[in-house]
């Protein structure tokens, strides 16, 4: 496909439009305004809550919706909020308890609340730096169990994220998305909040085909918006099952590769 094809970006934010300390670069900034000079429209779709993203909002100009919990909320940029897709309240709590019982830490976000049951637990600080705001810390999860738009299972240990995400899979099947935002984040969603529904709900508002679409990312639940996409570019952070289901590969976000892929595959 040829890059003049392009009409809409859609891009990953933790990995992909930031550096490794959560930084958008010069070269980032100039990219976007490249794709808004060129006529092509700019979203951003994350695990972030929405106020998570509202310090993105100025500094790239952006006009589009913006898909936060990977599309279980989506706002305006002035976090007018358009469309929310939460987990049954009969989820919550058996996916809470399966996050416990799997040795995962477990936070839960409820419009627009994060909730801890520990602030000095793993990643809390990381995440507070991130998202831009204090968690607030309950005694137990169990009471929240509407309106929540995502449960998160903390842990650095690869093959406990792993095995905790086949067995949320097996034990939910279709009535939640499960899948893993960080190396260290297994996020459960509702089933239709996923970054593949974020790219066809793009291409619904705008009028536009998929294949008009590219998207970039690094991560396992980006491989579903690349999936939808016609041009669809993987970081160089990202792994290498990640790298082999996207069309192209750019370099890290420690190397300025979301600008690289802007400037040379969709630019031209």
């Amino acid at each position: 496909m040829s890059g003049n094809a392009i009409r809409l970006v859609l891009a990953d934010v933790d990995g992909t439009l930031v550096t490794p300390d959560k930084q958008l670069t010069p070269a980032t900034v100039d990219a976007v305004d490249a794709l808004h000079e060129a006529g092509i429209l700019f979203a951003i779709t994350s695990g972030r809550p929405p106020r998570g993203m509202a310090m993105l909002v100025t500094p790239l100009r952006l006009s589009t919706p913006i898909s936060a919990f990977n599309g279980g909320v989506v706002v305006e940029p002035d976090m007018t909020v358009i469309e929310e897709r939460v987990l049954g309240p009969e989820l919550v709590g058996p996916t809470i308890d399966l996050l416990g019982s799997s040795g995962l830490s477990t936070w839960v976000y409820r419009r627009q609340d994060w909730y801890v049951l520990d602030a000095n637990g793993p990643h809390v600080d990381r995440e507070a730096a991130t998202v831009g705001f204090e968690p607030t810390v309950v005694e137990s999860l169990e009471r929240l169990s509407d309106g929540v738009a995502k449960i998160v299972g903390v842990t650095d240990d690869r093959h406990v994220i792993d095995a905790a995400t086949s067995e949320m899979r097996e034990r939910f099947g279709d009535r939640v998305s499960a899948a893993q935002s960080q190396p260290y984040y297994l996020d459960v969603t509702h089933p239709e909040a996923n970054k593949g529904s974020v790219v066809k709900s793009l291409a619904a508002r705008f009028a536009l085909a998929t294949e008009e679409i590219a998207t970039l990312g690094d991560m396992p639940n980006d491989v579903l918006m690349f999936a939808h996409s016609g041009l669809s570019i993987a970081m160089g952070n990202a792994s290498a099952a990640v790298q082999r289901s996207a069309r192209r590969v750019t370099a890290s976000n420690t190397d300025d590769g979301f600008a690289q892929a802007v400037r040379r595959f969709v630019l031209g």
